[in-house]
């Protein structure tokens, strides 16, 4: 399990450089006192382990950047992945407030030869919303401006590069316009806005934070999280505690029924990612979210292995309580 004594932890995700694995996760005092205040002030901790059990805290990965950036109140959720030269990019959301303080977000990324030093891309952002397919303040009813959590891999037919985005569209009931956007790109530095890979739905989510796909025993899955209070009267009404969500597909690249979706935890969990032990067997991670309380409780379980079951994937065995 990591956990930080000092600091609210939350949404996360993985590199694995072949030796060790390397987490990067969202960070915030709890001097803070007040859990949700610690979006606004959230940095993007590193922490390294062989075993995804025992974690090694290293120096800090990321901070916000100054008045005039685009991450200037905060970084967020993101992906890293390697190129063919070695360069390793981590992509991630940087947050702002507009001048009414409403929350936009858009897309960079920052680069290293090792993991350990990294440099923002100066010419960031490299994506955001662009109101046409992707709701943006203009044209939204919903708390901000939802384009963030990149998760970004390789094409599987070896032709460049994709990025899933959590985002809106611009048509659709309020809780039911969550979609994943999607863009491409041949040199991971610039990128190209596609329509989404999946649809707004009247058994949808108003957000589908923190998207990941891999292929699991040669089926293609999408992971999702969405608390109920966000989702359709119909989701609500299926799974009333549902927070971390699992779409078979039959590509990686979509397209994805969310509606189909089923929960792979309840809210005590939330920000399922997968990864591949060193047995090659598939584990999930989570960090605590829900405690008996009904209060955040923060910090990141222990591997819990994961598995098809039907047409469901499923955690093998009880999911960590908090």
């Amino acid at each position: 399990m990591f956990d930080l004594a000092d600091s609210y932890v939350w949404d996360f995700w993985f590199a694995d450089d072949g030796d060790a694995y390397h987490l990067f996760f969202l960070y915030a005092s709890r001097a803070l006192h007040d859990p949700e205040d610690r979006h606004y002030r959230a940095s993007v901790g590193h922490a390294v382990s062989t075993d995804l059990v025992s974690w090694e805290r290293v120096a800090d990965a990321l901070v916000r950047g100054g008045p005039d950036d685009f991450d200037a109140l905060a970084t967020w959720t993101g992906s890293t992945v390697r190129r063919a030269d070695g360069t390793w990019f981590l992509f991630y959301t940087g947050s702002r407030l507009d001048d009414d303080g409403r929350n936009v977000q858009r897309i960079g990324y920052a680069t290293s030869t090792d993991l350990f030093t990294w440099h923002k891309n100066p010419a960031n952002p490299v994506l955001e919303a662009d109101g046409t397919i992707y709701e943006r303040l203009a044209n939204s009813d919903w708390h901000d401006e939802a384009f963030r959590d990149p998760w970004v891999f390789a094409d599987p037919a070896g032709r460049g590069w994709h990025m899933y985005v959590t985002a809106r569209a611009t048509h659709g009931e309020l809780n039911g316009r969550g979609v994943v956007a999607h863009a491409t790109s041949t040199d991971l530095e610039t990128w190209q806005l596609q329509a989404p890979v999946s649809e707004p739905s009247t058994d949808g989510f108003g957000q589908l934070e923190v998207t990941q796909v891999e292929e699991i025993d040669g089926r293609a899955v999408l992971m999702f999280s969405c608390m109920t209070g966000q989702a359709m009267d119909a989701v609500r009404e299926r799974h009333p505690r549902g927070a971390v969500w699992a779409v078979p597909a039959d590509s990686v690249l979509g397209p994805f029924d969310i509606g189909s979706a089923t929960p792979i935890t309840e809210d005590d969990l939330y920000v399922g990612r997968l990864i591949r032990d060193r047995a090659g067997a598939w584990q999930l991670l989570a960090f605590r979210n829900v405690g008996p309380d009904g209060g955040f409780v923060g910090g990141i379980t222990d591997p819990m292995p994961v598995g098809w079951d039907g047409d469901r994937l499923v955690v093998k065995q009880p999911a960590l309580s908090v």
